[in-house]
């Protein structure tokens, strides 16, 4: 008999049918209580749980006595008690490879919309504005040449490097918890603390997960210390960030724009009032939201609950320590 595992994410069809080729699945909507007391039985018998975007904390592992291994869709893990799952012994495996570079093009999509105002001249265009040629009310600012802060020299961050460092001579600034050598060989980046980022960088790009140290990393404090003319960019994790002080550092012009993938609240309510400023491009976190990264994520997440099964955690697994 195949062990039982929950899955709580659709799987294009050939994905699905590799999960079945190994276990008993069980496909539900979402993790709800409601959802978990309706299938007791095959969540009190799971040895493995794959999908994104659901909490999975004490409440539910208590219904999943027999749980081993998770996998999420995902890199980030916030939405899962890590402490919770290595008290169990549930080992808890992501995806980190597969979307660095996808990711990274949607950062310097940012970069770019926001420093040239693309977004806000389309809608300019598409409302009958552009009635002659334009003038310095339309115009953007220049991108190559400019100062490019990191924070966060992950994958991510290496990729992004690499796009500015190459495609747009961008001098590169960093942050990070030890010093990337392959950084400052191949892109000549210079690691610095946050502060000499915010006060010396064009452009601050945050690529940080959300835990307890990095919640509102980013400020008030931190804004009053950036340019005038400097971009913010986040396609990190929304509650690194204090919305609200991003908002009055818009407003009032201590920052020259924003671009942003992820927001404190998702979705973004249509109450906020980052959608009233038009030097904001505001993105429904698409990061890594093309068809061919998506699959890929999938497909990972799926070899991942079949390897984790099988004890094999050599990459891709958050908690190794968790392994039995």
């Amino acid at each position: 008999m195949k062990p039982s595992v929950i899955l709580y994410k659709a799987l294009p069809d050939s994905l699905q049918q590799r999960l079945e080729d190994h276990f008993t699945v069980t496909r539900v909507n979402n993790l709800s209580p409601e959802t978990v007391q309706q299938h007791a039985d095959a969540f009190a018998s799971a040895v493995g749980l794959l999908g994104s975007s659901e909490k999975v904390d004490t409440a539910l592992l208590e219904k999943m006595p027999n749980l081993r291994a998770t996998s999420t869709i995902s890199v980030g893990y916030d939405n899962f008690d890590v402490e919770a799952l290595n008290e169990r012994k549930v080992l808890l495996m992501h995806t980190p490879t597969v979307l660095t570079e996808t990711v990274a093009d949607t950062l310097m999509a940012l970069v770019l919309s926001s420093a040239r105002r693309v977004v806000e001249v389309a809608e300019r265009v598409k409302a009958g504005e552009w009635t002659k040629s334009i003038g310095p009310d339309w115009f953007g600012i220049d991108v190559h040449g400019k100062t490019l802060g990191i924070v966060g020299m992950g994958r991510i961050g290496l990729a992004l490097a690499q796009r500015a460092h190459f495609g747009f001579n961008m001098p590169i600034l960093y942050n990070a918890r030890r010093q990337h050598k392959e950084a400052e060989e191949r892109f000549n980046a210079r690691h610095c603390d946050l502060d000499t980022i915010l006060q010396e960088a064009d452009f601050v790009c945050l690529i940080l997960p959300l835990t307890d140290e990095t919640h509102h990393l980013i400020g008030k404090a931190q804004f009053e210390k950036m340019k005038k003319s400097a971009i913010f960019i986040n396609a990190g994790r929304g509650p690194v960030v204090d919305e609200n002080a991003l908002i009055e550092a818009l407003q009032n012009g201590e920052i020259y724009a924003a671009g942003l993938d992820v927001f404190e609240q998702e979705p973004l309510p249509a109450s906020s009032a980052l959608l009233t400023l038009p030097n904001v491009v505001a993105l429904p976190h698409i990061g890594s939201a093309t068809h061919e990264t998506r699959y890929n994520m999938a497909a990972c997440a799926v070899e991942n609950l079949i390897d984790a099964l099988a004890g094999k955690v050599d990459k891709n697994c958050v908690n190794p320590q968790a392994k039995p």
